[in-house]
């Protein structure tokens, strides 16, 4: 699924006006319909107050629709006007006569002195600033902002919490809503999947308002948000004449003394993806833990304690190194030499990415199309440090696109980065925060490589993979019984939900734990 800027949205709107032949009255009305019938099928009638704060843009015309549809079903509505501006747009005023047609005058506020009294029991919903704004807002607007806040109400903000920005980061923490629940216009927004936006976006999900998909196509958009759907296309079913050589072979190159285990899962990772075969290249004192916990795994070994020479005389599809290796002076040594050797693919993830990071001269040798996976830390001694999660993609992209590699940036929405191109992930959830995870991660991307996936392709389909394990385990394990084994325990059932028919959803995050804290169930 595209994820596409404020000015992208805006060309689809006006693409789609003048294709379907209808006015932006029209597309506002459809658009803000969708949202009192997602909020009405929750309430089913329920008296609760419900306040609705209209800017006087066209957000704020999406909030005057809705104060509609609720007053002519019978609910129990105020609206307001936050009135920051003499500025109007023609479709706010045109739901401003229709509103006072019903009989139902919105009230002004001009300023404090206007606020209305809200309940923690009450709704808000926030139509104040919507996905174009270009400057924090300012004086009672944004103390209006601030008040609802503090009341810690339920706040549903229509297309984005105002006051947040759509293509920059946050400066002004204190201007923008803290949205309890969002309901968006057509696609996610790339403030959705920014960890510094956390507070203001608790959870969201897409409305299709059915803008111009030819249109939108047409914008060839280089970052996305990878679903369920997008994933289905890039899976390679197996043909019943294939054998264990067409599936290829994976070395785990890593582990150290006291860090065998990191190898370990790697490798296990590996095979349970489908790699045909998989070695692991390890210190001698790892041999025998690798040989009990993984039979189908061959080993081959190194020096006592630590990697020293990498002489391994397997002849590998796709090699997975780092987890577990150390970066003692001879690993160091022994690693710069296997970089300048070797031809094959690789997925530098751990200590391997820290040792380039070191000796960044070692870039030079790494083959186009490399895979790293850098938690924060180690991305942040890769590509330096940067001023906000806005400025790290835009390094990040740089820095594939100089070096010809695929970053895996792990966090919360993992971000496949290949070159300009951003994929969001959109499975996973806090269960994966657990040592051991991203060994695991290294093992099914290596896996995927060595079965002849495209290495960009093996990155998106193994952190989707990754992450819908934690979503389908976590109603038997919840978050803290959730270990990195329970990531290959669960892998399967990863897989086999590709095949499960259901109606796919353009939804926030696939975190299928309902939180009746922040959902309005009924």
């Amino acid at each position: 699924m595209y994820i596409l800027s404020s000015k992208q949205i805006a060309a689809a709107d006006k693409a789609t006006i003048l294709k379907n032949n209808i006015s932006s009255i029209d597309l506002m009305e459809r658009a803000a319909t969708q949202c009192f019938q997602w909020l009405h099928q929750r309430l089913q009638g329920q008296n609760i107050p419900i306040h609705v704060f209209c800017g006087i843009g066209n957000n704020g015309g999406d909030g005057l629709v809705i104060a509609r549809h609720l007053h002519q079903h019978g609910y129990n509505v105020n609206c307001y006007i936050v009135n920051f501006s003499d500025k109007r747009t023609d479709a706010f005023l045109e739901n401003y006569s229709i509103l006072k047609e019903i009989a139902t005058w919105p009230t002004i506020i001009n300023g404090e002195n206007d606020f209305p009294e809200i309940a923690f029991e009450d709704i808000v919903i926030d139509a104040i600033f919507g996905n174009g704004l270009t400057r924090k807002p300012e004086g009672f607007t944004k103390k209006l902002i601030q008040y609802i806040n503090n009341t810690k109400v339920f706040t549903l903000a229509i297309d984005f919490p105002s006051g947040l920005f759509s293509d920059k980061s946050v400066s002004h923490a204190q201007s923008v809503l803290k949205a309890g629940h969002t309901l968006t216009f057509q696609t996610p927004k790339l403030a959705f999947l920014l960890p510094e936006n956390k507070d203001f976006i608790n959870t969201w999900e897409v409305i299709d308002i059915g803008l111009d998909e030819d249109f939108i196509e047409q914008l060839k958009s280089k970052t996305y948000y990878i679903t369920k759907k997008d994933i289905i296309p890039i899976y390679k079913p197996r043909n019943k004449w294939s054998h264990k050589g067409t599936f290829g072979h994976s070395l785990i190159i890593g582990g150290s003394f006291g860090k065998i285990g990191a190898v370990t899962l790697s490798a296990s990772a590996a095979l349970k993806i489908g790699s045909g075969l998989v070695t692991a290249y390890t210190p001698k004192c790892g041999y025998n833990i690798l040989q009990i916990s993984i039979p189908e795994v061959m080993v081959e070994v190194d020096d006592s304690d630590a990697l020293t020479y990498f002489n391994f005389k397997t002849k590998p599809t796709v090699i997975g190194i780092g987890p577990g290796m150390g970066v003692k002076e001879k690993t160091a040594i022994g690693f710069e030499k296997f970089l300048k050797e070797n031809k094959l693919p690789l997925v530098i993830d751990a200590d391997g990415i820290n040792l380039v990071s070191q000796n960044q001269t070692l870039i030079n040798y790494l083959p186009k199309q490399t895979v790293l996976t850098p938690h924060q830390k180690e991305l942040e001694r890769l590509i330096g440090t940067w001023e906000n999660d806005y400025d790290k993609l835009k390094k990040a992209v740089h820095f594939s696109k100089k070096h010809s590699l695929i970053l895996v940036l792990k966090g919360a929405h993992t971000v496949v980065i290949d070159g300009d191109s951003i994929f969001f992930n959109s499975t996973g959830n806090p269960a994966l925060a657990t040592a051991g995870s991203g060994d695991v991660l290294t093992g099914i991307i290596t896996g995927l490589i060595a079965q002849g996936y495209e290495p960009r392709n093996a990155s998106i389909l193994g952190v989707y993979l990754h992450g819908k394990t934690a979503n389908i385990a976590i109603k038997e394990t919840g978050y803290e019984t959730f270990t990195s084994s329970t990531i290959l325990t669960y892998l399967s059932n990863a897989i086999l939900d590709l095949f499960i028919e259901e109606e796919l959803q353009d939804i926030e995050n696939e975190d299928e734990i309902d939180d009746s804290d922040n959902n309005i169930n009924t």
